[in-house]
C-alpha cells in the first residue's frame, strides 16, 4: 500500500497544495513551521479520522475558511481509491469512497492504513493513561476496521452514562432525590458492559500479539540497554485474561454493581475499559517515572514499530511516517532506525536538515516552503 497523491484545499496552512508520492522513502524538508507535519497529519486523520496533535477538528481548517477538504489517492494491490473527507467544524464531516458519497465517515477507515511517530508520541510513555489506550485502540482499529464502530458506540455510551450519573450528582447537590432519576442506568448498564466487552477483548487480544514486537523493537532501537515489556490492567477484576466475550461482559456487569454506589456519589462512570490501563516497563520498573528521555523516546518509537510490524506479519503492508525523529536521535540510532525501516513499502520522513537523515532513506526528496511542496530530485 502506498499513497500515490495528495490533495489539501484549506486544510491548516494550506490554501491549496498537492504533491504526488513514490513507493519507497520520500524525505519532506523544511525549515520548522513552513507546513511538513500539515501533510503527514493530513494523510493521519484519512486513517485514523483523528489528528495526532489536537483534539478537535476546527484546528485543522485554515483560519477564515468555513471547511477544509483532504483528497487522497491510496494505491493497494494494484489497484487506486480515491477517499475525499471535507472536516466541517460543528457539523457532520462529510466522505466519498472512489466518488461514491459514503454513508459515514468512519466508512473509509481502513482505506489506508498508516504507522505515523511524531515527538508528540513522549506522551504515550510520559503521559496519562488516556495516551496509552487510544495507542491501542488506533492500532486496533489499523487492524480490523470494525472496531472503529466498536469505539464510537463505547463512546457513545459512556457519555450518556456520564450524563445521566451527572444529572443525578448535581440533583443530589440541589436537594433533589437521593439518587435523583436512575431509572434507565440498568439499560445503560446493558449497552456498557456489552460494547465494553467487545472492546476489551480486542484490546487484550492486541496486546497479546504486540508485546513481543515490542521487546524486540525496543532491544533494536535501544541496542539491547533494557528489556521492554507491555501488559494491559483492565478495570475489572479477571481471573485470567480472555477473549470470551460473555465472560468479559459478566464482569463488567459484576463490577457496575460493585461500583454503583461510588459512581453515583462521583457523577461519573468508573468502571470500564475507558479506565483501563498500559502498563509499559523497562526491566522491572514502570518506564513512566523511571525511564530517562533517551529511553522513553526509544520505548515510544518501539511502540510504534512494534504496530508496524504486527501489522505487516498480518499481511498489512501499512505506510510508515517518521516526523520530525532522526533530529532526536544519535548517529548509532539513526542507523539502527535506519535499518529497521529501510524496507517500508512507502516511508515518509520529515527533517529540518537533509543530513539528519540516513543516506539510505533519502530516497525522493520534496522542499517544503510556505504553502508550497516541490520536488527537488
Amino acid at each position: 500500500m502506498y499513497v500515490r497523491r495528495l490533495d489539501l484545499v484549506d486544510f491548516r496552512s494550506y490554501e491549496q497544495v498537492g504533491v504526488d508520492l513514490e513507493p519507497g522513502p520520500n524525505v519532506l524538508i523544511g525549515a520548522n513551521g513552513v507546513g511538513k507535519t500539515n501533510l503527514i497529519e493530513a494523510l493521519g486523520y484519512v486513517a485514523t479520522l483523528d489528528s495526532h496533535r489536537v483534539a478537535t477538528d476546527a484546528p485543522l481548517v485554515r483560519m477564515g475558511a468555513s471547511s477544509a477538504v483532504i483528497r487522497c489517492a491510496v494505491v493497494h494491490e494494484g489497484r487506486e481509491l480515491l477517499v475525499e473527507l471535507e472536516i466541517i467544524p460543528g457539523r457532520a464531516n462529510r466522505a466519498r469512497l472512489g466518488r461514491s458519497p459514503a454513508r459515514r465517515p468512519r466508512d473509509v477507515v481502513g482505506a489506508l492504513r498508516l504507522v505515523l511517530f511524531a515527538p508528540e508520541d513522549l506522551e504515550l510513555v510520559r503521559g496519562d493513561p488516556a495516551e496509552r489506550r487510544r495507542y491501542l485502540d488506533d492500532l486496533l482499529v489499523l487492524r480490523q476496521p470494525r472496531y472503529a464502530g466498536v469505539r464510537a458506540d463505547y463512546e457513545r455510551v459512556v457519555k450518556q452514562r456520564n450524563a445521566l450519573l451527572r444529572t443525578a450528582y448535581l440533583a443530589r447537590k440541589t436537594g433533589g432525590p437521593r439518587g435523583g432519576d436512575l431509572s434507565t442506568l440498568a439499560v445503560w448498564d446493558t449497552h456498557l458492559a456489552h460494547h465494553g466487552a467487545e472492546l476489551l477483548a480486542g484490546r487484550l487480544e492486541l496486546v497479546s500479539a504486540l508485546a513481543p514486537h515490542v521487546t524486540k523493537a525496543y532491544d533494536a532501537v535501544a541496542a539491547g540497554r533494557g528489556a521492554a515489556g507491555i501488559a494491559y490492567r483492565p478495570s475489572v477484576e479477571l481471573t485470567e485474561p480472555t477473549g470470551d466475550r460473555v465472560a468479559l461482559a459478566a464482569a463488567l456487569t459484576a463490577a457496575l454493581a460493585e461500583s454503583r454506589s461510588a459512581e453515583i456519589e462521583r457523577g461519573t462512570t468508573l468502571v470500564g475499559p475507558h479506565r483501563d490501563e498500559l502498563m509499559l516497563t523497562l526491566g522491572p520498573l514502570p518506564a513512566r517515572g523511571y525511564a530517562s528521555h533517551g529511553e522513553s523516546w526509544s520505548f515510544a518509537l518501539a511502540l510504534r514499530l512494534a504496530g508496524y510490524d504486527l501489522l505487516r506479519a498480518d499481511g498489512i503492508e501499512p505506510v510508515l511516517v517518521l516526523d520530525d525523529v532522526f533530529a532526536e536521535l544519535d548517529a548509532g540510532r539513526r542507523q539502527r532506525l535506519a535499518e529497521l525501516v529501510g524496507g517500508a513499502g512507502q516511508l515518509l520522513v520529515t527533517c529540518a536538515v537533509d543530513d539528519d537523515v540516513p543516506a539510505a532513506l533519502r530516497g525522493i526528496r520534496y522542499a517544503v516552503g510556505e504553502g508550497t511542496v516541490r520536488r527537488v530530485d
